[in-house]
């Protein structure tokens, strides 16, 4: 990767992964472009406004920039997307297929991240294979079961080097989620720094994978310099890190803040969502392939997440 750009760069993962690319490949050569104007992502390297369904504008960025790599992360995540499921098609696949298009006429690698949600109630729950029944019951899930096998089809078809990891939860100190099933394990670390209670939207008793952000942009990068000779899998490799219950996360947060409380207000549409996804995932294929291997469990995540919105709170930012 030389020239990156990153669509959807507003959002959970990409406010993050653009400061993080930039890191690595230097300031000008990771553009930015989101719907909305962003300062911050602006003030350190170059910033589009861009919405992913216009193609020609799409195309326009990818040639003034000379683009080799590009990262779309453009979606209406699963909570959301169960409320308007025509609106989630429509954004979800429509700024893939340009993704895609954009890719095959400029000779450019793409990466556009899959989920957990991909999965669905008749996927095995425990240690989910790399290769298994996928049958999701949720239009995001939907949607990224439609965009792994496009990856797939414009690799084998038209030889564009797509490539995706099936993302766990995803754990942030730095930008709240919005609209995802999983968010209840951000808010609860926020709400115990802010009150020292947390209503949880989930049941006790689900499983679900989650994995910190730093983990995840790591993740993002090895697998985009990978040796793709390398590669049997493309789209999309499972990737762990930690799996628990909001129970075992209420029981780490309480030993890191005393006093701590947490009761439930079950939201039945994240129920029934969060049930129908894997309890954890079998990633030994992103591990023998491409070398991944997470560095961040539930304790150290926990304490430095909690760290960290301290942090925050001193200095009246929450």
């Amino acid at each position: 990767m030389k020239k990156i750009l990153i669509v959807g760069a507003g959002g959970q993962i990409g406010s993050e992964l653009t400061t993080y690319l930039r890191s690595i490949y230097g300031d000008a050569n990771v553009v930015a472009s989101d719907m909305r104007e962003s300062k911050a992502l602006g003030e350190a390297g170059p910033f589009e406004l861009l919405d992913a369904l216009d193609a020609k504008a799409y195309a326009g960025i990818v040639s003034k920039y000379k683009i080799d790599s590009i990262f779309n992360l453009v979606a209406l995540l699963s909570a959301t997307g169960e409320k308007i499921p025509q609106k989630a098609w429509e954004i979800n696949i429509g700024a893939l297929m340009n993704s895609l298009e954009i890719a095959r006429e400029n000779n450019c690698a793409l990466f556009t991240p899959s989920s957990i949600g991909a999965f669905g109630p008749s996927t095995p729950k425990d240690k989910t294979p790399q290769d298994t029944l996928m049958r999701p019951t949720t239009i995001y899930g939907v949607c990224k079961v439609t965009g792994e096998l496009l990856g797939d089809y414009y690799h084998t078809r038209f030889g564009v080097d797509t490539r995706s990891v099936r993302f766990p939860g995803l754990i942030s100190s730095l930008t709240l989620p919005g609209g995802g099933t999983t968010d209840y394990a951000v808010e609860i670390f926020y709400e115990a720094v802010k009150s020292g209670k947390f209503t949880c939207p989930v049941p006790s008793d689900v499983y679900m994978d989650m994995m910190y952000m730093p983990d995840a942009l790591r993740a993002c990068v090895e697998l985009m310099e990978a040796d793709p000779s390398k590669l049997v899998h493309r789209n999309s490799f499972n990737i762990a890190s930690m799996s628990f219950t909001p129970e075992i996360i209420c029981a780490e947060v309480k030993k890191l803040v005393p006093g701590f409380t947490m009761d439930y207000n079950v939201d039945p549409v994240k129920e029934s969502i969060a049930r129908s996804w894997p309890n954890s995932l079998d990633d030994t294929c992103a591990r023998e392939e491409w070398g991944w291997a997470p560095k961040w469990d539930l304790t150290s995540m926990s304490a430095d997440m909690l760290e960290k919105i301290k942090e925050k709170k001193a200095k009246g930012l929450l």
